[in-house]
């Protein structure tokens, strides 16, 4: 098995899945005790819109400024490196299980990504779930890539280079925008970074996967990020990019990176989106993090730095 370092690995450990106890590695015990009893619920998604941003490290700024973008779609951060490599650049979309969250809350990534790469990051805002339930969400998020794609020249962007990239329930957003620009034509994104996404709402609707409970986010704040977000019980009839896991049809799409940890619930859905993908005929690079709970990487440690070293290889071919 091609192992990438220690604890990550390009294959899946198929001796693990989502109804698998996986034990959370002691490298990332710090982490689950800041993070893993999160449980977002009718009751605690709207203090959690505002503690959340207190558990995201601040970002690193150095070589890159920041600044607000009101006329991207919903309103986007925009960070900008000092030293321009690549021609491309990147679309960046927060997580929050559809429901809590913001754009502030992925800076810290953005930052990193154009520092190493050399490329602008967008970072948009979109509507939550459940009082902007789907499409408004992608809709705020397709205007964005437009806006972008309008901007491209002014920002020396070649707008055939841009990736777009999600993390969590942002990743999800990211692979259905994908889809729906595929479906419309015209530029497409160079390619797709899926980072632990929200991909399938079956899961949700699936109570084998309620025991054992996963850290950070658990099948019962899933069954609530879902349905906030479809404005419907998860598992049912989907509209089209709502539940991107679900689209028969893969052919086509770019390039795709996707990452997800052994303990985190997601682990059964991100595996099968990446296969469906290879067998679709698309380029994908798969990453698992042995014992890595969802959301293991919102510090710093050596997998966590492994692992984001992993995406930037991966986006420096299609931004370059």
């Amino acid at each position: 098995m091609d192992q990438i370092n220690s604890a990550l690995r390009s294959e899946p450990d198929f001796d693990v899945s989502s109804a698998t106890r996986v034990p959370t590695a002691p490298e990332f015990k710090a982490i689950d005790r800041k993070i893993g009893g999160l449980m977002v619920n009718r009751w605690t998604y709207q203090p959690l819109r505002y503690l959340t941003r207190f558990l995201v490290p601040k970002p690193d700024t150095a070589q890159v400024s920041i600044r607000d973008v009101s006329d991207a779609g919903r309103g986007a951060l925009l960070v900008t490196p000092d030293t321009r490599k690549g021609a491309g650049a990147i679309l960046l979309i927060h997580g929050g299980g559809f429901v809590i969250g913001n754009n502030k809350e992925v800076l810290g990534t953005a930052c990193k990504f154009a520092r190493a790469l050399g490329v602008p990051a967008l970072c948009p805002g979109y509507g939550l779930g459940p009082q902007e339930p789907f499409p408004k969400g992608l809709s705020d998020l397709h205007a964005a890539w437009h806006w972008l794609q309008d901007q491209a020249k002014t920002m020396g962007v070649d707008p055939s280079k841009i990736v777009v990239g999600g993390v969590s329930a942002g990743g999800g957003m990211a692979a259905g925008l994908v889809q729906r620009l595929h479906d419309e034509g015209g530029v497409q994104p160079a390619a797709q970074l899926l980072i632990y996404p929200m991909l399938d709402d079956r899961t949700a609707a699936n109570r084998d996967f309620d025991s054992p409970r996963h850290r950070c986010w658990s099948n019962k704040s899933n069954f609530f990020g879902w349905a906030s977000y479809l404005g419907q019980a998860p598992g049912l009839e989907p509209k089209p990019y709502a539940v991107p896991g679900r689209r028969e049809n893969l052919s086509g799409l770019p390039p795709t990176w996707i990452g997800v940890g052994t303990s985190d619930l997601f682990l059964d859905e991100d595996r099968a989106y990446s296969k469906r993908l290879q067998d679709a005929s698309v380029e994908v690079s798969y990453v698992e993090v042995d014992g890595a709970i969802h959301a293991f990487d919102v510090e710093e440690t050596p997998s966590s730095i492994a692992f984001a070293a992993s995406q930037i290889d991966f986006m420096a071919k299609w931004v370059s």
